[in-house]
């Protein structure tokens, strides 16, 4: 999280206080403001989108169908908000919003519907989610704003890439991965169905969608079930509480059945595609890679205009070592879509493997200006270590140590190993005790995965004089990672109050 960011969240915390909740009408404590709920979703929402497949811009009429339903249902919301809609290029079967109501809904989501009431319902749902203010009120109850100090990188279950972002990028994938509470669900499966009666659709819909989703979910493995369903867990019990609503609602209403099939008729005949493409990404995973190509293949002959599918060919190549092919791939994805992250991401990688630096850094910071992820700034890394420029390296490197993971612990270690002559100081702590005749002692630990050596210390102190004096003395022997020396500085008297010595210098045995 930027400091300017938890800033203003902090800030919230002395501005705001109970407030009325648009939607239900009861009190809520808000610490967060209109206006910083409508910054966090601007702020996020192109990130986020790259962050899950990039915008699905193969089939632009369905997304203006997309955003013509959900208007409707914006325009008889209980709050006006900058609602804005995108369909997502994304298999897994996903929907959300964002503070500010900035809302996506994934192409995977999308096929498995069967009528316009049924998008209504998603979109109606995640409008209330935005309307009622529900991740506000979390971020009101230190649900994400602690997550998002403690951590820079966010381990999401359905998004693509989310697990990568790194700095401002990690505090969306919080707010777009978000759990909600079993009441904030039926609340907005309740007031979504409001909004669809409000907006001229039959509210049946809702649980024809509810329906759906419990079909859906039997016999499907835990992958496939990531995405919407992990945040909106489908259930009987909602499909009976959807039904009870509805009994309440004026009766009819429109269902679109033949519009939407209409409106989904390009996205289905390519459907084939992104299935074998979705084949080809799990055997990658498992290293098949004559498997992915395969699929790849098919993927292209049946939809030679999806940007994906070569880049899919591309990281075949690239974990074959075959890094000159990769590139050749990666170019062919840029051509078909040259505003997504990924395909720079890697072609920079396999650039950089390729000893082309100054291409591959020229790909990695053009996908940090998409979207901000740990391997982007790993890599720059080590461009940048290779080229002697110790310190622009360490920026780089401590970006991606902040977010954790093995990237991170990579990156710590890497980071260790070039910041030790700069500043030892950060890296080996220090501790001050006194011997039984309060003679200062120091003790200094190897925090770094390698052993040092020719440690030295300075301590400070004022003479009988009130004179500030400084004296240096050497740890003597070399020390182990996790180890930890001491030495006797025959100074005294040592008080213990404070600890008056700093390690000025130290390096790595060889």
């Amino acid at each position: 999280m930027s400091k300017k960011l938890l800033a203003i969240l902090i800030l919230a915390a002395s501005t705001t206080g109970c407030a009325v909740n648009p939607v239900t009408g009861k009190s809520d404590f808000m610490m967060v403001s209109e206006a910083q709920e409508i910054a966090l979703g601007q702020q996020n929402y192109a990130p986020m989108q790259q962050a899950e497949g990039g915008v699905y811009d193969i089939d632009p009429q369905l997304t203006a169908y997309v955003r013509d339903v959900g208007s409707k249902l914006a325009e008889v919301s209980d709050r006006p908000l900058p609602y804005e809609f995108v369909v997502l290029n994304n298999s897994v079967p996903n929907a959300w919003a964002l503070p500010g109501g900035k809302i996506a809904i994934n192409r995977g989501l999308l096929t498995e519907l069967n009528s316009e009431a049924e998008l209504a319902a998603v979109l109606g749902h995640e409008i209330v989610h935005a309307a009622a203010k529900h991740s506000a009120q979390q971020m009101s109850r230190g649900m994400l704003l602690q997550g998002a100090v403690l951590a820079t990188a966010v381990a999401t279950a359905n998004s693509d890439f989310g697990e990568f972002a790194v700095g401002g990028a990690a505090v969306g994938a919080q707010l777009v991965n978000s759990t909600y509470g079993r009441s904030a669900e039926l609340e907005s499966d309740k007031y979504g169905m409001i909004y669809m009666s409000r907006a001229g659709y039959d509210p049946a819909g809702a649980v024809d969608l509810q329906e759906t989703f419990v079909r859906l979910s039997e016999g499907r493995d835990t992958d496939w079930l990531s995405g919407f369903f992990a945040s909106h867990p489908p259930s009987r019990a909602r499909v009976e509480a959807n039904r009870k609503t509805a009994a309440t609602l004026p009766p009819g209403g429109t269902r679109g059945v033949d519009r939407y099939k209409a409106a989904l008729q390009k996205t289905m005949a390519v459907k084939p595609a992104y299935d074998a493409y979705e084949e080809g990404l799990e055997a990658l995973e498992d290293k098949r890679t004559s498997d992915a190509l395969t699929f790849a293949n098919k993927a292209i002959k049946l939809f030679p205009e999806e940007g994906h599918f070569y880049a899919l060919r591309g990281d075949a190549r690239s974990v074959d070592g075959k890094h000159d092919q990769a590139v050749k791939e990666y170019n062919s994805a840029i051509r078909r879509r040259d505003d997504y992250f990924y395909y720079y991401l890697r072609r920079g990688i396999s650039q950089k493997e390729l000893r082309r630096l100054d291409a591959a850094q020229s790909d990695l910071e053009r996908s940090i200006e998409m979207f901000p992820t740990g391997p982007a700034y790993y890599v720059l890394g080590d461009i940048e270590a290779s080229r002697g420029n110790d310190r622009k390296a360490m920026e780089h490197y401590m970006v991606v140590a902040k977010s954790g993971g093995e990237l991170g612990e990579s990156a710590t270690r890497r980071l260790q190993r070039l910041q030790l002559p700069y500043s030892p100081g950060d890296i080996i702590p220090r501790r001050c005790d006194a011997d039984s005749a309060g003679n200062l002692v120091v003790t200094v630990k190897n925090t770094t995965a390698w052993t040092i050596q020719d440690v030295q210390i300075e301590i400070r102190y004022t003479d009988s004089y009130e004179r500030d004096r400084s004296i240096k003395q050497a740890i003597p022997g070399r020390i182990a990672p996790n180890e930890t020396a001491s030495i006797n500085t025959r100074l005294g008297p040592f008080s213990g109050t404070t600890c008056p010595v700093e390690v000025v210098a130290a390096r790595y045995a060889e």
